[in-house]
């Protein structure tokens, strides 16, 4: 089937607001709930460098993305950039690692927000996995119901996270505590790397919007300056929310299961729990609301262009919603809720599993753009993205086995189905 090429305008809807809030749900999202004490524990006070050089490097990361999905609105998204410059083969790979990232990584982020839950609550495991079913059910109904009302409710959740985080920090800030922050480096350098590697899961995001790019109105225009705008609130929000909890919660960050409830507490008093379950809540919303959404629309597009069965194909057209596509996604997400709830899995092993499959992503992704782009500026920051790319993957260090055996999946299943010629 013909790709769209470069300027093709959009069929959908998504106007540059709603746009922007769906980058700012998709990236900003769950990472606010646990990983600025989680990072603080593995690297401490250092761990603020970790959350600068991610977000230093989202610059060429959401630039390159912002970049091809102006030119190549599709639904496809990263893997069709990769197809255009690797193959069949290597678009089925980064498809399906996508694919297949989102049901395994929709527990955990929903889990973050049922521990907030629990925490208000007083409830316990039960509460936590209860408040992750109903998440996955509430998100799953959104993106049923179609795009156009999930971009509206996706603007209103993201002006109201991005008020309540700075209303968190506002209130912190007077209980900051430099004498509770301890060593600097408290376990060498090599923890930053770590941190690193955890923190991708908070800047995973820039890729999923790719796969909504032919949703927009004008894609040309709305994608680049929508990605703009998301990046540098999300830049802002989450080095000032790293930089308070560090400030604030000290060498015991870590230890917190809700530490955006213990800094609210803080400056507000006990009845600010359930209000931070609430803001718990909303982001993990707005996070999944962007993922399923872009993981239905690209399971749609990868059976349309052989790489998934026929059946997933409905709705890979700009405008559709691809309900075959996003039953999937739902069932594998409760599924994946199931398995980590009987195995009692932890978190954060989860999560590495997620973030391996976005690193890779984020790898192919940004060569593919290498090969596309014409010379300048938008190919040297696709260059500094690959590179940086190559970085984070050795960080994460096992974990990328598990997105390597999805991408053997991938292959396999091309050459039994007689569609393993590269174009």
């Amino acid at each position: 089937m013909t790709q769209p090429e470069a300027g093709t305008p959009g069929a959908g809807h998504l106007s540059v607001g709603q746009g922007a809030a769906l980058s700012i749900g998709a990236v900003l999202g769950t990472g606010v709930l646990t990983l600025p004490a989680l990072a603080a524990e593995i690297a401490g006070p250092a761990s603020l460098l970790s959350w600068l050089a991610l977000i230093l490097l989202s610059v060429p990361l959401a630039g390159t993305f912002a970049t091809m999905g102006a030119r190549y609105p599709d639904s496809g998204g990263v893997s069709t950039y990769v197809r255009r410059a690797f193959g069949n083969r290597a678009a089925a790979m980064v498809g399906w690692c996508f694919y297949t990232a989102v049901p395994a990584a929709a527990p955990a982020a929903a889990m973050m927000a049922g521990r907030y839950v629990a925490d208000a609550t007083g409830g316990g495991r039960a509460s936590e996995l209860g408040t992750a079913a109903v998440l996955i059910v509430v998100v799953w109904a959104l993106n049923a119901a179609g795009l156009r009302l999930s971009g509206r409710v996706q603007l209103a959740v993201a002006a109201v996270l991005a008020a309540l985080m700075v209303l968190t920090v506002v209130v912190a800030l007077p209980h900051v505590r430099p004498d509770a922050i301890g060593p600097l480096l408290p376990h060498g350098w090599g923890s930053v790397a770590s941190a690193a590697g955890l923190l991708v899961w908070a800047f995973a995001g820039w890729e999923a919007m790719s796969s909504l790019a032919a949703e927009y109105r004008d894609p040309s225009r709305a994608v680049p300056l929508a990605t703009a705008i998301a990046l540098v609130a999300v830049a802002v929000l989450y080095l000032a929310l790293a930089a308070t909890t560090i400030a604030v919660l000290g060498q015991d960050a870590g230890a917190s299961h809700a530490p955006l409830s213990d800094l609210m507490a803080l400056g507000i008093g006990p009845l600010a729990r359930p209000a931070t379950a609430v803001v718990a809540v909303l982001l993990t919303v707005g996070t999944m609301n962007t993922f399923f959404a872009g993981a239905a629309k690209l399971g749609a597009a990868l059976a349309r262009d052989g790489a998934l069965p026929g059946w997933f194909a409905e709705g890979s057209s700009a405008g559709a919603v691809p309900r075959r596509s996003l039953l999937i996604v739902g069932g594998g997400a409760l599924v994946s809720l199931t398995v980590t709830a009987v195995a009692g899995l932890d978190l954060t092993a989860t999560m590495l599993l997620a973030t391996s499959s976005f690193t890779l992503v984020y790898l192919l992704g940004s060569a593919a753009a290498v090969r596309l782009l014409q010379p300048g500026w938008a190919r040297r920051a696709a260059w500094v993205a690959a590179l940086a790319s190559v970085g984070l993957a050795v960080s994460i260090g096992a974990p990328m086995l598990w997105p390597a055996g999805v991408s053997a999946a991938a292959a396999l299943y091309l050459a039994t189905a007689g569609r393993g010629a590269p174009k």
